[in-house]
């Protein structure tokens, strides 16, 4: 079987604070450095469980985030940069998906480094009338296309998200969310040794896996965040103008829901 592997930021072993993950700002190399770590560590462990193709996209921010000549030879693709209007380059070549380094939702108490797409942007997702984080949208961008979520990793918060929205997913609780800028990490090698195990347990686990898949059409309502402009409904008439702070879109699958709420 082949595995994709989709990486974010704020769940990533080691991360605790907003700092580290703006390349902005004076400490961003820690997660680009932490970020390429469990990136080896998880692909090592794909090929080690016997997966075929290992495909990885670095899906933070501008997506340039790993270090390239760190990164481990055994993955068959990276995608890294700007991906245009696929989330999923290469997608259809997997049968399997783990999220690497994901986050809880907008608004989780005492989660890591919580949003949802963005935290200068927007206050809140539904999909289909649900609140729903990135986790719940990712897994059911790939379900339309028949692929099951098999392992998560992130704080505790994001854990225990993933498995409200998807029972059969393995998780890899790399630490315990405090506040929104610190937690209780797990050491270094610990944490690399958990993502390694669960990873494989994951992989073994795929055959009591299954795509998430929603009822269509796909609702996806989006409430920004204070005196942030929401799209001109002149330039996108399948929006609908909820208040001054919210929209909602529709489309056919998840991905097109997605891609017309901006």
């Amino acid at each position: 079987m082949n595995i994709y592997i989709m990486v974010d930021a704020e769940g990533i072993s080691g991360i605790y604070d907003k700092p580290q993950v703006l390349d902005t700002l004076p400490r961003y190399n820690e997660i680009r450095t932490l970020m390429t770590r469990d990136i080896n560590v998880c692909v090592e462990a794909c090929k080690d469980a016997g997966a075929g193709k290992v495909f990885v996209r670095d899906a933070h921010g501008s997506g340039s985030n790993v270090i390239w000549e760190n990164l481990t030879s055994l993955a068959d693709y990276y995608v890294i940069g700007n991906s245009g209007y696929i989330r999923w380059p290469g997608l259809d070549q997997c049968d399997a998906v783990i999220l690497l380094g994901y986050h809880a939702m907008a608004g989780t108490r005492n989660a890591v480094l919580e949003h949802t797409m963005s935290s200068v942007s927007i206050q809140n997702y539904w999909i289909n009338g649900e609140k729903a984080g990135e986790i719940a949208l990712d897994a059911a961008i790939v379900g339309d296309q028949g692929k099951p979520v098999i392992m998560v990793s992130g704080d505790d918060k994001a854990c225990a998200e993933a498995k409200a929205v998807l029972p059969w997913v393995i998780t890899a609780e790399v630490k315990k969310g405090l506040t929104a800028f610190g937690a209780m990490l797990l050491p270094p090698e610990r944490a690399y040794a958990l993502i390694r195990e669960k990873t494989k347990e994951a992989i073994a686990n795929f055959p009591n896996t299954k795509p998430y898949v929603l009822a269509k059409p796909v609702t996806l309502k989006v409430e920004c965040t204070e005196r942030t402009q929401i799209p001109n409904p002149k330039a996108k008439p399948y929006m609908k103008h909820i208040d001054g702070r919210t929209y909602e879109v529709t489309g056919d699958t998840m991905e097109e829901a997605w891609f017309r709420s901006f």
